[in-house]
């Protein structure tokens, strides 16, 4: 009897050592590709067919793009792959101030690292791990080889467009005396439980499943191909080099330099 309870330990030690190193050597990557709606507002009720097709194949490169999220069971990155501009034959710089850089997830320490470059100055956005309250659904259908499961959320849209930047938005912030509550976002996930682990593309996460699909406003990612525990190690590690900033500072200095530059244009115009 004595001998039993050490072999007892010694086996689920063993056990959850393997569990724990399986889990570490698990990883993939995933493609994703994104598709936008086009918003013209107002005065694109006054734009002919022609006019905004020709619009649409000039921000062909901001409204689909393509991604690369590499994860294993605790951490992942997702990254754009850089896209050369079909018009123009360049990147697009103007559409990258206000791009998603490298975004890095730590799902054990809860943390999230987001690179970012504004008028050729490098920032680390540092924050936790974006919370979603996530609503499971019973539906179902097949992404490629996997079925999925649908859920649903209720996002408020700063937690999505932070590093995004539109006027409407600045003239807002300029009006003290108009008080708004803040626009909530309807997000619809399919996420599959064939890959258990808590991943996905963007700032998604948190279901018992790696999500394939999610729309967020006029903006669905969808993923278009896995690979699982490829030969080659993937090496996963959060981008070091910027200067460390929250999520919140790095907001108000986008809005801070999109107003300076206003304002400069709109003095010239008055000399």
């Amino acid at each position: 009897m004595k001998l039993f309870i050490p072999r007892i330990l010694i086996i689920l030690s063993l056990f959850f050592f393997t569990n724990q190193l399986s889990a570490q050597k698990f990883q993939g990557k995933a493609y994703y590709f994104s598709k936008s709606k086009m918003e013209l507002g107002s005065w694109g009720a006054r734009m002919s067919e022609a006019q905004k097709k020709q619009i649409q194949n000039r921000l062909k490169n901001r409204l689909e793009k393509k991604y690369i999220l590499s994860f294993n069971m605790q951490e992942s990155t997702f990254v754009e792959e850089e896209k050369i501009d079909a018009i123009s034959g360049a990147t697009d710089s103007w559409g990258g101030y206000f791009s998603r850089g490298e975004l890095h997830k730590n799902i054990k320490k809860n943390e999230l690292t987001q690179s970012q470059e504004f008028y050729g100055k490098r920032f680390l956005v540092n924050d936790k791990l974006l919370k979603i309250e996530w609503s499971l659904g019973t539906e179902t259908k097949t992404i490629g080889n996997y079925t999925c499961y649908k859920a649903a959320a209720m996002i408020p849209k700063s937690e999505l467009n932070w590093f995004d930047f539109s006027w409407s938005d600045l003239r807002q912030s300029s009006d003290e005396t108009k008080q708004t509550e803040e626009p909530l976002i309807v997000v619809e996930a399919w996420y599959s439980p064939q890959i258990p682990i808590a991943q996905g593309p963007a700032e998604y996460g948190g279901l018992p499943g790696l999500i394939l699909e999610v729309s967020a406003g006029n903006t669905t990612l969808l993923c278009s191909e896995i690979v699982l525990n490829p030969k080659e190690k993937i090496t996963i590690s959060a981008p070091e080099k910027g200067e460390h900033i929250s999520k919140e500072e790095y907001s108000a200095n986008i809005r801070k330099k999109m107003l300076e530059m206003r304002n400069n244009r709109m003095g010239r115009r008055s000399r």
